[in-house]
């Protein structure tokens, strides 16, 4: 069995991928992957015996360029020209297509499945991007909701209207160059009727819906073997657990001196701090025997250590970190993290801070709450309800779809 799973995103698309395509060659399939061509990617992929078909641009220089709102339809053409470009030939072959990352990728690997005539299955790695009478949808750049309106039924069906101004030329372009019939509602034909949602139960509790069947298998978690640098270890061991802070993919255009300001607010709590570069380099201008500089570094094994987590709220961050029951400080930078950050409160295992560029005096005051003994002790609780088997779940439904397709119908 050949599956071929595609994405355009950040580390924080391609991670879980690799958790999948773990599962599937430990149960005898063969996994392509199509995503970005960051270095960082390919050597991740390359861990689980998985090589990365490149396509569209790198996902740093695009994310750290930070283009205009206004470019947004010109990239999303070219990403799904790129689908039908690179993913249609590696797809050739295949039993299986998944689908993930940004919608107008998304909605190309699709298409390239559609044509070629293989089943495949939606996935989103959390559950704003499904319609849902509970929650708004997320509103893209330059094209704002009205800000008086709450209904969410409304709302989703100007999202549609958006998604489809924005992707739909782009899309129905390619479909006609390679005979596909047009598609009128974007979204709704990423989405489809059955999708798969990749999160926690706990940490992410979907709410059943009309017309929508949501698979949910849990967060596709890769297990990460790789030892801690020992100077890392050295430090660690050197003091009481010290508080990470990082900001995985973000750019932190709202926030450019976090670094030292993340640093005075974890001195102010007589905490040391292990600080991650991510891709926006953060490093203190001067730093100290209290703090550590980490590059890219097993979350799995550094938070099981670390007194709290300070993070942006990425989907993958925040599962480690629950997983690892470490208490959280969210500062949410933009799309879905507002949403992790909510939960996070929610759950009682951190604190949401009020927007995206603290100062020391807000970090501080989050942290002290973070640290408390009864944060941490429901952080530790919290830990042991999080499921560990989403890839594997998602690896036994993939197979199972697949021998459905082949069964013969009955006469």
């Amino acid at each position: 069995m050949r599956v071929l799973v595609s994405t355009y995103g950040s580390r924080g698309d391609v991670e879980p991928l690799a958790g999948l395509a773990r599962r599937l060659r430990e149960l005898g399939a063969e996994v392509r992957v199509c995503a970005p061509p960051d270095e960082d990617f390919a050597l991740r992929l390359a861990e689980v015996g998985v090589e990365l078909v490149p396509v569209g641009p790198s996902a740093r220089e695009l994310t750290l360029a930070a283009p205009p709102p206004s470019s947004l339809p010109r990239y999303a053409a070219e990403l799904i020209a790129a689908q039908f470009e690179r993913v249609a030939p590696a797809a050739e072959g295949c039993d299986a297509v998944v689908a993930t990352g940004m919608l107008p990728a998304a909605a190309g690997a699709l298409s390239v499945a559609e044509k070629l005539g293989v089943p495949a299955v939606s996935v989103s790695f959390q559950q704003l991007d499904l319609p849902s009478p509970y929650h708004a949808p997320l509103a893209y750049p330059g094209r704002p909701f009205p800000p008086k309106e709450k209904d969410n039924d409304v709302l989703w069906d100007l999202d549609v209207e958006h998604v489809n101004a924005l992707f739909g030329e782009a899309l129905n372009g390619n479909r006609a160059a390679h005979g596909l019939p047009p598609v009128d509602n974007v979204r709704g034909y990423v989405v489809g009727e059955c999708p798969w949602l990749a999160t926690d139960p706990v940490l992410d509790p979907w709410r059943e819906v009309p017309d929508l069947e949501v698979v949910q298998t849990g967060a596709w978690i890769l297990p990460d073997a790789r030892p801690l640098p020992a100077d890392l270890v050295a430090f660690l061991d050197a003091g009481a657990p010290p508080v990470y802070v990082g900001f995985g993919s973000m750019p932190l255009h709202a926030a450019p001196d976090l670094a030292e300001v993340a640093l005075r607010a974890v001195r102010a709590r007589g905490r040391r701090v292990v600080l991650a570069r991510g891709w926006a380099g953060l490093a203190p201008a001067v730093g100290g025997a209290d703090c550590f500089v980490v590059g890219e570094v097993n979350q799995q094994a550094l938070f099981a250590r670390v007194a709290a987590v300070v993070h942006h709220g990425g989907a993958g961050t925040t599962t480690t970190a629950a997983r690892a029951g470490a208490a959280q400080v969210v500062v949410a930078q933009a799309g879905d993290q507002p949403y992790w950050a909510e939960r996070v409160a929610a759950l009682g295992v951190g604190v949401a801070h009020d927007g995206p560029a603290p100062t020391v005096e807000s970090l501080s005051a989050a942290l002290a709450s973070a640290l408390s003994t009864e944060t941490r002790a429901r952080a530790t609780g919290v830990a042991g309800t999080v499921r560990a088997d989403g890839a594997t779940v998602a690896a036994h439904r993939l197979l199972d779809l697949v021998a459905r397709e082949r069964r013969p119908v009955s006469a």
